[in-house]
């Protein structure tokens, strides 16, 4: 648990007690500040009770009276659709927001705690799709290589959970935890890729693109990698190459080679390749990375090859460690194969952009897909759509997918033990059964390893 410096004697409260909000309460608690929790759902109140927190009420003046700032955990609106009960009151109090990054960033640029020798280590990394998979990626190569390397934030603990930060600490952070941090300074930014998400959240599409370029604004940055197969990536591009200059800018591409080739990483059917003041550098062949599947998995390698080649690897220490990297549970993840059926738990794809990029990945696809469905639905998706076989729809969003997918070979299952039953009735040897649901969870699961998980299991009951 870190210990944040300076804040002993300050008030706080921190508002929502999930993972981050309770990391948060123990490291104020750790820095001696007086700390104050709540949560808007009772029953999370009960069980922080239970652990130990001491709860306020944010509606008695005491609890309000003398905050130094509410920490606001990312499950909480801060602003849109609109602001939670708690931060109305903290607003109409003029009272800061700030949330766990920026509590951390703060320590690190204004308190000092960061060690010395141990400047410029830590990598932020966002985007709308492959924001785990890249943080995971660049975490195992740095350690794969011998780095000191520690993966958190949005992925693994929460960033307050750290012990320490000697060595690579590589985060990822989210568009809420990117708009509410009062500081957020790392010395690497990654930008992988935009697609319309959580627009209610931040006001709109604008508001969405805004908060992920907050990772751009700090002192520290001097290395930019920059998805630029959409205009928005071009654009942040641009904006970063005017602010720290062509040498500490990276362009990454899957689309366009010419797009990454002044200075950058393209990857085509397969192949790496890094490019410096237009000439090919150095190239690395990816069949042999089996958990790096798709054009997205492509995308998140170039991203992580730019971002490790920014810290002193080499493209041969690069390489020989993407092949061991393990990949990650519920992002196209092998079940395994059965009598020639390959399954996949995709449970992660909670959009249709993301979803989109493993119906990219397979042929013949048995495409479980549904639940609690986002703004826009299925409308986003323009490829991938030809390798579906038949789709077998889940939750409450089923059949407004129903009716979106005409006239493709569909089905309304209800349920996932329904849908995978129905999928492996149908599969023949060659075809991939595929949990990719582009919808979120929360009509049926309480989380999107939850839906994975269930996904796995009635595999396994059928399969043995």
């Amino acid at each position: 648990m870190l210990s944040l410096g300076n804040l002993a004697g300050k008030k706080y409260l921190v508002l929502g007690l999930g993972r981050s909000g309770r990391a948060a309460f123990r490291s104020l608690e750790a820095s001696g500040a007086e700390v104050h929790a709540w949560d808007d759902d009772c029953q999370a109140r009960e069980l922080a009770a239970a652990d130990g927190l001491s709860l306020s009420d944010p509606k008695l003046p005491d609890t309000l009276a003398d905050l130094k700032a509410v920490v606001v955990s990312p499950g909480v609106p801060h602003l849109y659709p609109e602001p939670s009960k708690t931060v109305a009151l903290a607003l109409d109090a003029g009272i800061p927001l700030n949330n766990d990054i920026g509590l951390f960033f703060s320590a690190i640029r204004n308190d000092g705690i960061l060690s010395a020798g141990a400047a410029g280590q830590i990598i932020a990394v966002t985007g709308s799709n492959g924001k785990s998979t890249t943080t995971a990626l660049i975490n195992h190569v740095l350690n794969a290589s011998g780095r000191e390397s520690r993966a958190a934030g949005n992925i693994g603990k929460a960033v307050l959970e750290l012990s320490g930060i000697e060595g690579f600490v590589v985060l990822e952070i989210s568009s809420y935890q990117a708009e509410l941090a009062q500081c957020l300074d790392p010395d690497i930014a990654v930008f992988l890729n935009f697609s319309p998400d959580h627009v209610e959240r931040h006001g709109g599409q604008g508001g969405y693109f805004a908060a992920k370029t907050n990772l751009f604004g700090g002192n520290s940055l001097h290395s930019g990698v920059i998805g630029v197969d959409e205009p928005e990536g071009r654009f942040l591009a641009a904006r970063v190459e005017g602010r720290i200059g062509q040498p500490g800018t990276s362009r990454i591409s899957v689309v366009d080679a010419s797009r990454a080739v002044r200075a950058g990483v393209s990857c085509r059917n397969g192949v790496l390749v890094e490019y410096r003041d237009g000439r090919e550098i150095s190239s690395i062949d990816l069949s042999g990375c089996t958990n790096l599947q798709g054009t997205h998995n492509q995308q998140n390698a170039c991203a992580a090859y730019s971002a490790c080649r920014s810290v002193g690897l080499a493209s041969d220490e690069i390489a020989a460690a993407m092949t061991s990297f393990p990949g990650l549970a519920h992002r196209m993840q092998l079940v395994g194969n059965f009598r020639g059926i390959q399954c996949v738990n995709d449970s992660k794809a909670t959009n249709a952009k993301s979803a989109e990029m493993a119906l990219r990945s397979f042929r013949r696809i048995r495409w479980i897909a549904g639940g609690l469905g986002k703004e826009g639905g299925l409308s986003s998706l323009t490829e991938g759509l030809e390798n579906v076989e038949k789709a077998y729809l889940i939750g409450r969003s089923a059949d407004e997918f129903a009716a979106w997918l005409e006239p493709l070979n569909h089905e309304i299952c209800g349920d996932m033990a329904n849908a995978v039953k129905k999928a492996f009735s149908d599969a023949v040897p060659g075809d991939t059964i595929l949990l990719s649901p582009a919808a979120a969870s929360f009509d049926q699961y309480q989380d999107f390893e939850r839906r994975g998980e269930h996904f796995v299991r009635e595999i396994q009951n059928l399969t043995g």
